[in-house]
């Protein structure tokens, strides 16, 4: 059977999966875990749980930018598609944003965690509406800078932040360099991460703005951390067996690679703003953490990020396949070393 068509999937966890057709959300609960199952004419497999019990639970956001009007406009470039609300419309990245923040105060998580790009300027009425929004969480709530929050030397949401929670130590890395749009981890910051993950006690999640380099021709202007110090990271996780995963945003996309030496995902989570719209859940067990990626879906939330399928398209470029990824790349298991 052929599914219906427009009939995505865009959740597998391990009990349910999630459909959108359009604007409508289609749920299917009740499944086994770690089984091959045929839903809607879509045939996957449900995720098998890390072993051991379930000890907290994180959410991660990325990418919000909040003061962004026009979606998909690269610089002075006439080209897009160009994306804005349509007239009577709330601005986009409070409509996503709020959808986000609902869905992740339904899971109560243990911790909340902002990578990056809180704004699309850096000023300060964006800066006051992204804490507006993610207040909500207090003390739960850890949020560090991306790019676009930098490139005039604005110091908000600067350092390192080492986060300990059940079951897991997050290392929550400040990559951006001001005024630039490359990602840099200097050697000062090398130092605290190695003396932090010689002292922890549990598994280590590293996250941060920037995506690794972990291939592909090396650029001092790379779109993302400096391969330099992308080695070095990998070097350093090398040594450090606790470390599984590293985790970031910038990309607006879905994807997981391999790190170097190290062996372990290099993730890269799609963006809130526009499409697919999406926040990512971390469940921690005692042999484990599963990554479920969620699509924000309130209903004006899926209204616009649908409407941002084909941007760049007047480029050659097929976002929506770019940015959303494999459903292998949204939904896993990461494992203990």
């Amino acid at each position: 059977m052929k599914p219906p068509v427009g009939v995505e999937l865009t959740t597998v966890a391990d009990t349910y999966a999630v459909f959108h057709r359009t604007d409508e959300v289609i749920r299917i609960d009740n499944l086994e875990p770690g089984t091959e199952h045929t839903e809607l004419g879509i045939t996957f497999r449900t995720l098998t749980p890390p072993p051991g019990r379930l000890l907290s639970t994180i959410a991660t956001v990325n990418d919000v930018h909040f003061g962004e009007t026009e979606c998909g406009r690269i610089d002075d470039n006439p080209n897009g598609p160009i994306m804005r609300p349509l007239p009577g419309e709330r601005p986009y990245p409070l409509t996503m944003n709020e959808g986000a923040v609902a869905e992740i105060s339904a899971l109560a998580p243990d911790a909340v965690i902002v990578k990056g790009d809180l704004t699309e300027d850096g000023r300060p009425e964006e800066f006051a509406a992204f804490r507006e929004t993610y207040g909500v969480f207090g003390e739960k709530l850890h949020t560090v800078r991306g790019n676009h929050d930098s490139y005039k030397g604005q110091n908000e949401f600067v350092g390192d932040q080492w986060i300990e929670l059940p079951g897991i130590a997050i290392a929550l890395l400040d990559t951006a360099t001001p005024g630039q749009t490359t990602g840099n981890i200097e050697a000062h910051q090398f130092g605290w991460l190695d003396a932090q993950l010689n002292a922890a006690t549990t598994p280590v999640m590293i996250m941060g703005h920037h995506q690794q380099w972990v291939e592909g021709p090396r650029s001092e202007d790379y779109f993302g951390l400096h391969p330099d110090c992308s080695d070095e990271l990998s070097d350093m996780c090398a040594r450090h067996a606790n470390v599984i995963a590293y985790t970031a945003g910038h990309t607006h996309r879905h994807r997981v690679r391999t790190m170097p030496r190290a062996h372990i995902p290099s993730v890269e989570i799609g963006c809130v703003k526009d499409f697919p719209g999406t926040w990512a859940e971390y469940r921690v067990h005692e042999g484990g953490v599963m990554q479920i990626v969620h699509r924000i879906s309130s209903k004006e939330a899926l209204s616009w990020s649908n409407r941002c399928r084909h941007l760049y398209s007047d480029f050659g470029t097929d976002y929506q396949s770019y940015a959303m990824g494999t459903l292998e790349e949204r939904c896993f298991v990461i494992p203990l070393r």
